[in-house]
C-alpha cells in the first residue's frame, strides 16, 4: 500500500513546481488529501461522494459523477493527482470568467448589489435580504464582499458551468404534492421553459402526487367520511370509521374516489401553471418572478382559476368517495346520475367555501414556509444559501399543516355541501347555514371533524412524494436545481 501511495503522489512535486502560487499549490494538495481517504494516491467515485458530503455539498446534484466525467482523462474510473490538478485548473478558468461577469464594476470584489443585478438579468427577483444571505454563505472574512479566493474556494468542487446554473443553484426549489391544494406553483427559469425542463418537473411532481395520493387514499377517504358522517351522537373515530368502511365494502372500498383524485392532478397542475405565468406577467412584467407577497396573490388567483375549471371533478371525487357498494358503476355513471337528478348546478356545490379556503391556506402556508426557511438559514447555514431538500420538506410539512388548520372549517363545509344531496333527509343548506348548524349542535370542535386522519397522512404523503419525485427526476433526466 505504501508503494501505491508514494507512486500516486510522485507527480505532486513536479506539478506543484509548475505553479507559482504556493497558496494555490497547498490548497490543491489539501483538497486531494481530504478526498483520498484510503491514501492510495487515487480518488474513486465513492471517495468523491463521501468527500463532497463531508464538505457540506448537496450530493443530490450528482456532482461526483460530473467531476469524474470531466477529470478522468484516461477513463480508468479514478482521478490521480495529475488529473485532479488538471480538472481544478480548468474549473478555476471557468470560475474566473463567472467571477468577472458578477464583478460588474471590476473592483475585484462582489457585493450585494452585484448579486441582485445578476439575478435580475436572468429574470429572477430577489430582495436585498436574500442577496445578503447568499453573500454571507461565501463571505469568510466578514467584509460583506466576496473576493476571488472566497468565490473560488466555494465553487471549486461544484461543477456548475455558467452563471445561470449558479443562480438556479442558489434559488433551489422543488415540486411536491401531499394531496392538498398547492396554491403557489413552482417557478421555472427561462432556460427551463426553452429546453422543456419545466414539463419534466411538472410530470415528476404529478407522478409523485399520484403515488402519494394512492398510498394515503384510505386516510383521505376516512377524512371525507368523518367530515360528512361524524358527530357527537355517533362518536366516530379513526378505527371505527375504517372498520365501518371495510365491513360495508371490503378492503378495496378504502380506495373509493382515488381514481378521480389522481386523474385531476394533471389538469389542475397544468391550468395552475399557465394561469400563474399569465398573472405573474401582469403583476411584475415578462421577465421577473415575484416577491413573497406577490407570489401569494398570484398563487391564490392561479389556484382559484384552476379550482374553478376542475371543480366538478372535486364534487365527483367526494360523491365517489362516499358511495355505497353498487351505487355507481364508475365516474361517468356518477356524473350522469348527478346531472339527471340534481342538474348542472350540483357540480358547483361548495364552490364558495372552497375558493375562500384558498386564501388562508395560501397565505399561511407561504408565509410560514418562507419564515421557517429563513430562520433555519440564519441560525444554521454558514457555508451555503441552499438549505437542502430535507429542510425544505420539513418547512413545507409544517407550513402546510398550519395552513390546513386555518382553512379546515371551510374544507369541511365544502365537503358537506358537495355531499348533501347524496344523504337522504339532509337539509340543503347554504355555507353560512351549515356553519351555524354545526356550531349550534357540535361547537367549534365540530368544524374539525376528520382532521386526525388528515394529519396522519401528511408525513407518509410527504415521504412518498419525496422518494417518487427524486426517482422520477432521474428517470426523466431532470437536472437538480
Amino acid at each position: 500500500m505504501r508503494g501505491a501511495r508514494d507512486g500516486g503522489r510522485a507527480p505532486w512535486r513536479a506539478l506543484c513546481q509548475d505553479s507559482r502560487d504556493p497558496e494555490r499549490q497547498k490548497h490543491w494538495a489539501e483538497l486531494f488529501d481530504q478526498l483520498d481517504t484510503n491514501k492510495d494516491g487515487r480518488v474513486d467515485i465513492n471517495e468523491l461522494r463521501e468527500g463532497l458530503a463531508r464538505m457540506g455539498m448537496n450530493t443530490s446534484s450528482q456532482a461526483e459523477q460530473e467531476i469524474l466525467r470531466e477529470g478522468d482523462t484516461d477513463r480508468d474510473g479514478e482521478l490521480d493527482f495529475e488529473e485532479f490538478v488538471s480538472y481544478l485548473q480548468e474549473r478555476e478558468r471557468k470560475l474566473r470568467l463567472m467571477f468577472h461577469s458578477l464583478d460588474r464594476n471590476n473592483d475585484g470584489q462582489i457585493d450585494v448589489s452585484e448579486i441582485q443585478q445578476t439575478f435580475h438579468s436572468l429574470g429572477v427577483y430577489i430582495s436585498l435580504q436574500q442577496a445578503e444571505k447568499i453573500l454571507q454563505s461565501m463571505d469568510k472574512d466578514g467584509t460583506m464582499t466576496i473576493d476571488w479566493h472566497e468565490w473560488r474556494d466555494h465553487f471549486i468542487l461544484n461543477p456548475l458551468e455558467n452563471m445561470e446554473e449558479v443562480v438556479h443553484y442558489w434559488k433551489h426549489s422543488t415540486v411536491l404534492d401531499i394531496g392538498e391544494c398547492l396554491t403557489v406553483p413552482d417557478e421555472f427559469s427561462e432556460k427551463e421553459k426553452r429546453t422543456g425542463m419545466w414539463w419534466k418537473q411538472l410530470l415528476a411532481g404529478a407522478m409523485a402526487g399520484a403515488v402519494s395520493r394512492t398510498g394515503t387514499a384510505p386516510l383521505d377517504r376516512l377524512k371525507v367520511f368523518m367530515q360528512v358522517h361524524a358527530s357527537k351522537t355517533n362518536n366516530m373515530n379513526v378505527f371505527g370509521g375504517l372498520k365501518g368502511m371495510i365491513q360495508e365494502g371490503g378492503v378495496r372500498s378504502l380506495w373509493r374516489g382515488n381514481g378521480i383524485n389522481v386523474l385531476k392532478i394533471a389538469p389542475e397542475s397544468a391550468i395552475k401553471f399557465m394561469a400563474y405565468e399569465q398573472i405573474k406577467r401582469a403583476i411584475r412584467g415578462q421577465q421577473e418572478t415575484l416577491r413573497v407577497q406577490e407570489r401569494f396573490v398570484a398563487g391564490s388567483l392561479a389556484g382559484a382559476t384552476a379550482q374553478t375549471i376542475i371543480y366538478p371533478m372535486e364534487v365527483l371525487k367526494t360523491r365517489l368517495t362516499l358511495r355505497k357498494t353498487g351505487q355507481y358503476s364508475g365516474v361517468a355513471d356518477c356524473a350522469k346520475k348527478i346531472l339527471q337528478k340534481e342538474g348542472i348546478r350540483a357540480f358547483y356545490k361548495g364552490y364558495l367555501p372552497n375558493v375562500l379556503g384558498i386564501i388562508p391556506y395560501a397565505g399561511i402556508d407561504l408565509a410560514i414556509y418562507e419564515t421557517l426557511k429563513n430562520m433555519w438559514l440564519q441560525k444554521y447555514s454558514r457555508n451555503t444559501a441552499d438549505p437542502g431538500i430535507l429542510v425544505l420538506l420539513a418547512c413545507g410539512t409544517m407550513s402546510s399543516t398550519c395552513g390546513q388548520i386555518a382553512s379546515y372549517p371551510l374544507a369541511l363545509v365544502r365537503t358537506r355541501m358537495q355531499a348533501q344531496a347524496s344523504i337522504e333527509g339532509a337539509p340543503q343548506q347554504t355555507m353560512l347555514g351549515l356553519f351555524k348548524h354545526i356550531l349550534s349542535r357540535e361547537g367549534v370542535l365540530g368544524l374539525y371533524r376528520g382532521i386526525a386522519p388528515n394529519f396522519m397522512k401528511v408525513i407518509p404523503a410527504v415521504s412518498i412524494s419525496y422518494v417518487v419525485y427524486e426517482n422520477m427526476k432521474q428517470v426523466l433526466g431532470v437536472t437538480s436545481r
